[in-house]
């Protein structure tokens, strides 16, 4: 059965990311001189000296003489260390701008991996200021991994909220919504975030009945993609009912059934939009429409 290639942002294996060196504040010292860093500002832009198309990163030596405890060791590439550094504790922050979706759209694989980390990570830390148990002021450690309460020795690991999307099909034809919000003629295949006790698969059949009114058979996994917009992961599926009707629930404008031609043909015309390239989203729809015998 032919598959459509895997062209979605985030899939580069990444930084390799040396656990085992966050703890070692000699290691990331040496290291910092002439590190590599991505410098973040509170709207999740990762910000340059000069244009962002040059993606020229400062050297660590060059924003700060010493390594500061508020530096989040990403991993590296080589011999090549990454750290990332949030804007605010830079003085003077540099003036241009790049934002995430950009940067996946045009930017080498390898650095729109390390920018969507180091997002994440850093979103994650300026809304984890206080502990959770006693309410106190928690401390970065492990490298910007985790953050400790000294009053109650409470610890903090990142987390990551975990979505499904699924490709629905029926054996024919393949399950799209859309929301009111989105361009005219846009569609793209049904998503939802977990609940507690929740296994994945559970999840495909809740999200696609509530917001679909279809009731799906089974789930088999497809593949994953981080989603940092600003902290999600992406756990894509291929999903299987039986043909019936779709009736969009509270949270779509409309659900509907679309054939794989269809779908070639109104894509080609310009009169239907689906995700662009940069999501799983658009991915799942094209691999469900190669497994068709349709190329779109």
């Amino acid at each position: 059965m032919a598959q459509a290639p895997r062209q979605f942002a985030f899939q580069h294996p990444g930084l390799d990311r040396n656990e085992h060196l966050r703890e070692d504040a000699q290691a990331l010292d040496l290291a910092w001189p002439q590190s590599k860093i991505i410098i973040i500002d509170l709207q999740g832009n990762a910000r340059f000296q000069t244009d962002a198309a040059e993606m020229v990163f400062s050297n660590g030596s060059e924003i700060f003489a010493e390594r500061p405890d508020s530096t989040s060791f990403l991993g590296q590439a080589g011999e090549q260390s990454w750290f990332a550094v949030r804007a605010e504790f830079i003085a003077k922050l540099p003036p241009h701008a790049v934002d995430l979706r950009t940067a996946a759209a045009t930017w080498p694989h390898l650095e729109a991996s390390i920018f969507a980390q180091a997002r994440a990570l850093l979103y994650w830390q300026e809304r984890n200021r206080f502990c959770g148990a006693c309410g106190n002021a928690l401390s970065l450690v492990r490298g910007g991994f985790m953050a400790k309460c000294e009053t109650c020795a409470c610890e903090h690991y990142p987390r990551t909220d975990s979505a499904v999307i699924m490709a629905v099909t029926d054996g024919e034809r393949i399950l799209l919504g859309r929301q009111a919000s989105w361009p005219e003629n846009r569609w793209s295949v049904l998503a939802g975030f977990l609940e507690p006790g929740e296994s994945l698969e559970q999840t495909v059949i809740r999200e696609v009945l509530e917001e679909a009114g279809v009731h799906v058979d089974r789930a088999e996994y497809a593949a994953s993609q981080p989603w940092p917009f600003p902290a999600s992961l992406m756990l894509g599926f291929h999903a299987y009912a039986a043909p019936q009707e779709a009736k969009a629930g509270d949270e779509l404008e409309q659900a509907q059934w679309f054939g794989a031609e269809e779908l070639r043909d109104g894509i080609a015309s310009g009169k239907l939009g689906i995700s662009p390239r940069l999501s799983i989203s658009r991915w799942l729809i094209e691999d469900w429409c190669a497994r068709m015998g349709v190329s779109i």
